[in-house]
């Protein structure tokens, strides 16, 4: 098969050659340029004035010496005929022996000894004439590699190697252009100097290995591009590429150092763990060393020292400092404050017990190195803020638990509280109406009475027939008490629950009638004095739970106290008492 524009090339030489006058005429091209490894086609033209009989047509090609060497012929109408040479297997040649006639010869799988000059000699009777084409094969190299030098120094008057590229495989050999930042390098003797060397493998194929050397790098040259940029020839005439760019790491000495703090990332307070670096605007990496007051810190490693559990002794100035070539000595400072906060305080810190209408004054205080903030809290709920809290005309409600936390708004971790109890001294409140339950004998049921009161109050009871009477549970909790006692009727009795302190007395009254009781139901009733108050609904579910447990706990108690299984007693704050029944032969489940 022709190349691509061949019949053009063969057509244009009859032409130029059919004006010529001679009696024979052989035109060829002064060259042809193909790829390594693929074909190549040499065509050659030429004219008669007139038909020859003995048209003879041969191939050479060019030897060292100036000789040459037949690869291919064919004479008149005989067979044409190859020579036994290295192309025998690799050509082929086709002919046209009219008048304005022609040969091409082909060559496949091109080599790099195939870039020879071949020679075309046409012989018609007594005339000859020869002419040649120049063969030449191309195989552009692989894409260039570059690699950085690992570290540069900066200001040395010494050529200081920056970077290889190498260009691989390539025929003829490339060449190679440096360039910083975009900016051709130009060897020069003073700056840039360039070395360049080919390599010829055993395939005749060339590597190009070009190096680049600076003199006077800068410490800006830390941030330059630096590539390489690979020309060769082609099919068609100069073509190039370029290698990746690439950085080179620039060592200079520092010329300040910077002590900073890298952990916490807040301000510091007692307890933490503090890491704090020392740096130099250099890229090296100096043997630093940490101190305060004159006395060296160890360091984990070369430029960070880590103080664990610091406290408020810890606060001060440090030094971080190095000396290089014991000429050029630089330091940093550093100044660390650790915060801390004291134990929150208040006082008075066990208050004298209050009556009612007394007013009483807390203070609560903690030395700390931060502005702080200082709020009230009782029961979870806050009250007011500020170092005093103010309790005007105290009663039974404002007994409790008081709070007092304390915060550095700006160091919210360094926080503090403490707490106080305050107890109001008053008559007894009933917190609820007197509670009815029926029990599985219709005849039989159990009231519930509780209240509250500084001191503790006594629950006693009080039937308007005392012969129905059975048994009396009473149970203490700090200052509250819950009183159930168990009646045995027919018919409607008065009941009232009377709770006494020193302070005062309070009552509250129900009245029992059986008739109501049909099933066995709870029944919240009565009537209380005006110093019985009501709960939250809190209290009453929970008060109602406890009742039931203990009417069947008292059951069973009472059960095993008639029977002599238990002694009655008392024990600690948590008091269940038992007063002595008039109907003992009653009991029940």
């Amino acid at each position: 098969m022709k190349q691509p524009g061949l019949t053009l090339t063969l057509t244009a030489l009859h032409l130029l050659y059919w004006r010529a006058w001679a009696a024979l005429e052989v035109s060829m091209e002064d060259r042809r340029e193909v790829l390594l490894g693929s074909g190549a086609e040499i065509p050659c033209v030429f004219s008669l004035d007139q038909p020859a009989a003995d048209l003879k047509i041969e191939w050479f090609v060019s030897l060292s010496g100036g000789n040459k060497q037949r690869i291919h012929y064919k004479t008149g109408s005989e067979e044409p005929q190859v020579e036994a040479t290295r192309y025998t297997d690799r050509i082929s040649v086709s002919y046209n022996s009219s008048t304005n006639g022609n040969s091409v010869l082909t060559i496949s799988s091109t080599q790099l000894s195939d870039e020879q000059e071949y020679f075309c000699r046409v012989s018609a009777d007594s005339a000859s004439d020869e002419k040649h084409t120049q063969l030449l094969v191309f195989q552009p190299p692989s894409p260039p590699t570059i690699e950085a030098e690992k570290h540069v120094s900066a200001g040395s008057d010494k050529m200081e190697k920056i970077a290889t590229c190498i260009a691989e495989n390539a025929y003829p050999a490339p060449k190679v252009l440096w360039h910083k930042d975009g900016i051709p390098l130009q060897p020069s003797d003073d700056d840039v100097y360039v070395m360049n060397s080919v390599t010829v493998q055993p395939s005749f194929l060339q590597t190009l290995q070009s190096t680049l050397h600076l003199k006077m790098v800068k410490k800006e040259d830390k941030d330059a591009e630096f590539y390489c940029e690979i020309s060769y020839f082609t099919v068609g005439g100069e073509s190039m590429m370029e290698s990746d760019h690439v950085k080179i790491t620039v060592h200079y000495s520092a010329t300040e150092l910077k002590m900073y703090q890298v952990s916490p990332e807040r301000l510091v307070k007692e307890g933490d763990r503090v890491e704090i670096r020392c740096e130099g605007d250099g890229n090296l990496s100096p043997a630093i060393t940490f101190s305060r007051n004159g006395d060296e810190i160890e360091s984990q490693n070369e430029n960070l020292m880590v103080l664990e559990n610091v406290n408020r002794a810890n606060s001060g100035e440090y030094l971080c400092s190095y000396t290089e070539d014991w000429v050029n000595y630089l330091h940093s400072n550093f100044t660390l404050k650790v915060h801390f906060m004291d134990d929150v305080v208040i006082t008075p810190e066990q208050p004298a017990e209050l009556d009612e209408g007394q007013n009483l004054s807390l203070s609560c205080n903690a030395l700390c190195s931060l502005p702080t903030r200082t709020v009230w809290y009782k029961d979870n709920k806050q009250l007011d803020e500020g170092n005093i809290l103010t309790l005007s005309s105290v009663s039974s409600k404002s007994s409790g638990t008081y709070t007092c936390k304390v915060q550095a708004p700006d160091l919210p971790e360094l926080s503090g509280e403490s707490s106080v109890d305050v107890t109001v001294r008053g008559k007894p409140e009933i917190t609820d109406k007197i509670e009815i339950i029926s029990l599985e004998n219709k005849n039989m049921f159990n009231l519930s009475c509780s209240t509250t009161g500084h001191p503790t109050p006594n629950i006693t009871w009080s039937l308007s027939d005392e012969q129905t009477r059975v048994d009396v549970w009473n149970m203490e909790t700090d200052d509250s008490v819950i009183s159930i006692i168990t009646i045995s009727t027919t018919s409607t009795v008065n009941a009232s629950c009377i709770a006494t302190n020193e302070m005062g007395t309070v009552l509250t009254s129900i009245s029992v009638e059986p008739d109501k009781f049909e099933d066995s139901t709870t029944v919240t009733t009565g009537t209380t004095s005006s110093s019985t108050t009501e709960s939250s609904g809190f209290i009453i579910a929970i008060l109602i739970i406890l009742v039931l447990l203990l009417a069947i706990g008292g059951s069973v108690f009472y059960f095993l106290y008639k029977k002599g299984k238990i002694p009655c007693g008392r024990s600690g704050k948590q008091d269940l008492t038992k007063e002595s029944a008039s109907k003992d032969d009653f009991w029940w489940r």
